[in-house]
């Protein structure tokens, strides 16, 4: 999305972003061993709707819930289901919120239970890889130092970078121009101006970056079964730098319990 000038168009999406953050905080601290995704998605459903806003998901191309609930190695768009959580599991949410005609867009990876350090460690990179991303948003610099970002600091620690998903731009409609990959090469690529509005969403997995769709035709997996992580924000582009328009204070996955941590 483009903004240009508008601080009323701007407005408007930093409600639509708040809404969508305030909503991931409380599913973060829903989710708990022993609890199914699917309460997590009616959990975000009456939120969003209670605040007068849409699910965003919810009827996307016929997807049939409010939240992609991804599970391990499911990457993203997982349905909701009677799945329980599992001491140990990583669970990406990701939420969206449509608020007087604009929509916000964010997802987190949580921490349920105990948790390994291999685990612990490929969320905390994802993490870094987006604030990373986020520094790259703005005026002047190029899409491609956005991907470059997150691809040299994944590929760094030993990780891959998912290729078959990215980012994209966002406003009055959940996908709009331009995509935004998680890889590429610093200096290519469009040049960023102010007034543009992205959903910026790391996708780093354990293992290989290859993935396939299951039967569902949504859920998409990690080809070799190891765990993927997934993080996003929607982010304004001003003269003055990237402002977060989903932030809110949320906690980090170190403040989680880790095996052999004390």
């Amino acid at each position: 999305m483009i903004i240009g000038k508008s601080k009323r168009e701007l407005e408007k999406m930093r409600a639509a972003g708040q809404l969508a953050g305030l909503v991931l905080q409380e599913l973060r601290n829903l989710a708990a061993v022993g609890v199914t995704t699917r309460e997590i998605d009616r959990a975000a459903e009456k939120m969003i709707t209670d605040a007068g806003a849409l699910p965003t998901f919810k009827g996307y191309h016929g997807f049939p819930y409010s939240i992609c609930a991804s599970v391990n190695e499911q990457v993203v768009h997982g349905f909701p289901s009677d799945y329980k959580l599992k001491d140990g599991d990583i669970f990406s949410i990701d939420c969206g919120a449509t608020l007087e005609g604009f929509v916000g867009d964010t997802a987190i990876t949580v921490l349920v239970g105990t948790v390994s350090e291999e685990t612990l460690q490929l969320v905390r990179i994802t993490e870094e890889c987006l604030d990373l991303a986020i520094d790259q948003c703005r005026p002047g610099k190029h899409l491609g130092d956005i991907g470059a970002a997150v691809q040299q600091h994944a590929e760094g620690h030993g990780y891959s970078v998912v290729r078959d998903y990215v980012g994209h731009g966002i406003g009055r409609r959940m996908h709009e121009d331009p995509q935004i990959p998680n890889y590429g090469k610093p200096g290519q690529g469009p040049k960023i101006k102010a007034g543009y509005v992205f959903a910026v969403e790391p996708m780093i997995n354990l293992g290989t970056h290859h993935t396939k769709v299951l039967a569902d035709g949504w859920t998409v997996v990690t080809l070799d079964g190891k765990p993927s992580a997934h993080v996003e924000h929607t982010i304004a582009i001003t003269e003055e730098g990237p402002e977060v328009l989903t932030r809110v204070a949320i906690a980090k996955p170190s403040e989680a319990a880790v095996v052999g941590s004390s």
